[in-house]
């Protein structure tokens, strides 16, 4: 086999970042409904106005 130095060595390519594993849970944009409720109730707090046409 020859020797290209055009291409990249095992190492390069092993320390690429588009080339790792994801990391689970990275990426999760889940949430609960507990954290919706939580956060919905901070940002109706925080702005101070109710829904005024509900009964």
């Amino acid at each position: 086999m020859t020797s290209n130095h055009n291409e990249p060595t095992k190492a390069e390519v092993q320390t690429t970042e588009l080339n790792k594993l994801p990391v689970p849970g990275q990426d999760d944009t889940e949430f609960s409904a507990e954290e919706a409720a939580e956060a919905f109730e901070q940002g109706q707090s925080a702005s101070g106005t109710q829904n005024t046409d509900r009964p």
